[in-house]
């Protein structure tokens, strides 16, 4: 597919104050894109903004309240007439085993991941429906396979996944295209939380190669405004990510024998594992639940 030309259109990045967010807002606005920018960190978010090139403004919302989103669409419509592209980036993260796991922490990471992308896409799908945009679902490695100790994650990933592709057949007859965005172990500061536990970090370093490396956030990011440019349906941050559509379902019955003899290796050091959201979206994310229940 031929690639559009991104300048003067108008795009919504999600989970914007940092990491994949931050850096593909950076790209987006080098090529001309007017970019609404929506978080949890309002401060972050201003800084991010102030650094566009073009015309940008910012929005401090949770992605899982529909009113706090559909007011942030009409305000974005109100701001700059249209909108043209929406990446539902935001995300969170928790790892360790279900069992003992903090369920609040659990719960979480479904409802940003999963339901915040739903609220997202319900409250800006009007101005895509008028200007027959296109929506990006960030999803990730943890769509195509399973892993221990990261049930949450991969299972919100599969879901936004899945969703994202029924979304599709719902829209594209009216011009509407949606994608999904594929990424491996990206350097942002979920990858760097989640490292900070020893056993995580051990673990992740006995996966097979290519899916034990940390991969730099800039190329990841190149690839997809790509996709963006390319309207594609499958846009992927590490090229040998295509290939294991061919060979996932063969995965969950690997990873059951292998995460199994892992599990068993790690058994003994489970029990002082922290149950919390990692990273510093993490961090912000549980600032703004206290901020909100008190």
């Amino acid at each position: 597919m031929s690639r559009v030309s991104l300048e003067g259109r108008v795009a919504v990045v999600t989970g914007a104050a940092r990491g994949v967010g931050e850096l593909l807002a950076r790209k987006l606005s080098a090529r001309g894109v007017k970019v609404a920018l929506v978080g949890l960190e309002p401060d972050a978010l201003k800084q991010v903004a102030a650094r566009l090139h073009s015309d940008s403004d910012h929005w401090y919302a949770d992605v899982t309240d529909q009113d706090a989103m559909t007011r942030v669409a009409a305000e974005v419509r109100e701001r700059f007439g249209r909108v043209d592209i929406v990446v539902a980036n935001a995300g969170v993260a928790t790892g360790g085993p279900f069992t003992g796991s903090d369920p609040e922490a659990w719960r979480r990471v479904i409802e940003v991941n999963l339901i915040g992308s739903a609220v997202t896409a319900r409250a800006f799908l009007p101005a895509l429906l008028d200007t027959r945009g296109y929506l990006l679902q960030v999803a990730s490695l943890a769509a195509l396979t399973p892993a221990p100790m990261m049930s949450a994650y991969c299972a919100s990933k599969s879901g936004v996944e899945a969703y994202a592709h029924s979304l599709r057949a719902e829209v594209g007859h009216r011009g509407v295209r949606v994608g999904v965005g594929y990424l491996s172990w990206t350097d942002t500061d979920m990858v760097r939380g989640a490292d900070q536990d020893e056993v995580m970090r051990e673990l992740r370093g006995r996966l097979p190669w290519p899916t034990n490396k940390t991969y730099p956030l800039g190329p990841a990011v190149d690839r997809l405004v790509e996709g963006i440019e390319r309207r594609s349906a499958h846009v992927y941050g590490q090229w040998w990510l295509r290939g294991m559509q061919g060979v996932r379902g063969y995965l969950p019955a690997l990873i059951g024998t292998v995460g199994q003899r892992e599990m068993r290796r790690f058994a003994d050091r489970l029990d002082g594992m922290r149950g919390g959201l990692v990273g510093a979206g993490g961090a912000a994310d549980e600032q703004h639940r206290t901020t909100v229940r008190d």
